[in-house]
């Protein structure tokens, strides 16, 4: 290999990352229909969000927590740690206030914590 082959290849070879890639951060865009609130990004009740990825579902679920005073962190459609466990204290909150076992307390938004969910924030318990 000559020399000029050589230094194109590295030349041309990808530049190694200067740190971790920062989540980007969505704006939340509420509606309502009926007693139910929508952020804009998902208005369905079945799919569960993601926490290996961004998705539609994440940064819905991610919106209506942070609405409902429960904090998701940044809202980046990645549902991990903190939206977890900003899921499981909304669950436990809708136990509690309902007296008995309505949501499993488990931090996934799923197809009985979404319409839970959506209602909260519509009826600004």
């Amino acid at each position: 290999m000559t020399t000029a082959a050589l230094i194109t290849g590295i030349i041309s070879a990808p530049a190694a990352s200067a740190g971790p890639a920062v989540a980007q951060a969505y704006t939340c865009h509420y509606s309502e229909s009926g007693a139910y609130t929508y952020a804009g990004y998902y208005s369905g009740n079945t799919v569960i969000p993601s926490s290996s990825g961004v998705s539609s579902a994440g940064i819905e679920a991610q919106c209506l927590l942070r609405e409902a005073g429960f904090n998701p962190g940044t809202i980046d459609g990645v549902f991990g740690t903190n939206s977890k466990a900003a899921a499981r204290e909304f669950q436990a909150r809708v136990n509690d206030r309902a007296g008995y076992h309505v949501l499993d307390v488990d931090g996934i938004v799923g197809s009985a914590t979404w319409p839970e969910l959506r209602y909260y924030v519509g009826a600004h318990w």
